[in-house]
């Protein structure tokens, strides 16, 4: 975004801003989508050809999606030519969730039986590979590939192949519950925290830790078949997480970020879909959704009411724009809670977000004058993906200018 752009843009309505900044990013996806090295939806090409097919669906014009449709044959030239990584953030399994997503929403006309299962056997056995040796991360282990084969199970007409998806997804429950460690009436599963240091705790966040398995399992408890089997599982776990709740609403946040042997806990955690209350609270009202349990979704709503108060940015602790520990992914989130609750406090929250998105875009060198912050380099760069670049963005401000809900964040197990 040159100077000259960011002059012009101070004098435009903030819708018509929006529109422009989707202009631009649809351009800069399209000229540079093969720059990607992954396939994932997370971060790769197909969480790019996503946002092309609902831009074309926004703007009412087959381009867009004809472009996805590009980009998602794209990602099956590489996989014919040897791509063989397999999570559902990067690799193969996030490309099937993709392609499963765009058939069910009427996106695409595929077979998706015929095009997907022979991806089967190879994301089952990864699949527990990774959950045997303790990796349930979502992202990059064992609940991804779970998540991708629920998709399957959800949508496949194919009786026989349902059967199959079904005993995955059982096969995963009572590996998860062999591997959970139960304290009274807590379930908690331990991972690295530090894949440097080799450190292990207990992590609590929704993008790799243990609000991502109750999220996980809440969402299959929804189907009867999966009732009895998760719903201790999901108990425990809800009651993992409160045990750790900050019971003082003056403090800036009520949950850690993780739980380390001999470590004092931090009550620091920044306002965020990867860590912190955000993504804890979505799981517990997640939870409280599926059982149908009122107390547990009214608390849930607190902890995420509790968010709302946090405005500054020494309170926010966010620095870029990005979905993942971003201005943007904040709006989404905001914006799913509205939707749901009718509440005027997390709608104020939700345009308070995309306001502070636009403000972000300061980049002269950057993306539609987006950049994504490295924490750990201390260092800006340009960024693609779904989850910390631009694609991300264009799908919230896709979202935030539509008359109707979307469902692509699902993939980020937001709904």
């Amino acid at each position: 975004m040159t100077s000259s752009e960011i002059y012009l843009a101070s004098f435009m309505e903030p819708s018509e801003l929006l529109k422009q900044k989707l202009n631009t990013i649809s351009t800069t996806l399209r000229q540079r989508y093969k720059e990607e090295t992954d396939l994932g939806v997370v971060s790769g090409v197909s969480g790019i050809a996503l946002f092309q097919f609902y831009y074309s669906k926004y703007l009412d014009i087959d381009t867009h999606a004809d472009l996805g449709a590009e980009m998602i044959s794209h990602c099956i030239e590489q996989i014919n030519e040897g791509y063989s990584h397999p999570t559902f953030c990067t690799g193969i399994a996030g490309l099937g969730w993709t392609i499963q997503h765009l058939k069910a929403n009427d996106f695409i006309d595929v077979d998706c039986d015929d095009l997907l299962s022979p991806f089967d056997t190879y994301l089952y056995n990864q699949m527990m590979y990774d959950l045997k040796r303790g990796n349930y991360d979502f992202l990059h282990g064992g609940l991804g590939y779970g998540f991708y084969f629920l998709s399957r199970f959800e949508h496949t007409e194919n009786s026989a192949l349902k059967k199959l998806y079904q005993g995955y997804l059982e096969e995963l429950i009572t590996t998860l519950e062999e591997l959970s460690i139960s304290e009274g009436d807590t379930l908690k599963w331990e991972s690295v925290l530090d894949i440097e240091k080799g450190n292990k705790g207990y992590n609590l966040s929704l993008s790799h830790g243990i609000s991502s398995i109750l999220n996980f399992l809440s969402r299959l408890h929804r189907f009867e078949m999966f009732q009895a089997s998760t719903y201790n599982l999901i108990r425990g776990a809800a009651n993992y997480l409160l045990g750790f709740e900050d019971k003082n609403p003056a403090h800036l946040s009520l949950f850690p970020s993780w739980v380390e042997t001999d470590v004092s806990l931090q009550y620091n955690s920044r306002i965020a879909w990867c860590y912190g209350d955000l993504g804890i609270g979505l799981s517990l009202l997640e939870a409280g959704k599926s059982l149908n349990d009122a107390a547990m979704r009214e608390h849930a709503l607190n902890v995420l009411y509790h968010t709302t108060h946090r405005t500054s940015g020494d309170q926010t602790m966010v620095v870029d724009a990005g979905v993942c520990h971003g201005s943007y992914g904040n709006a989404l989130i905001y914006q799913k809670l509205h939707q749901e609750n009718n509440a005027p406090s997390f709608e104020k929250m939700l345009h308070f977000w995309i306001e502070d998105g636009i403000e972000k875009a300061v980049h002269t060198d950057g993306y539609a004058g987006y950049k994504q912050w490295n924490g750990l380099k201390k260092d800006w760069s340009l960024e693609l993906s779904l989850l910390e670049g631009i694609a991300g963005i264009g799908l919230v401000l896709i979202d935030y200018l539509s008359e109707e809900p979307n469902t692509w964040a699902e993939c980020l197990m937001i709904r």
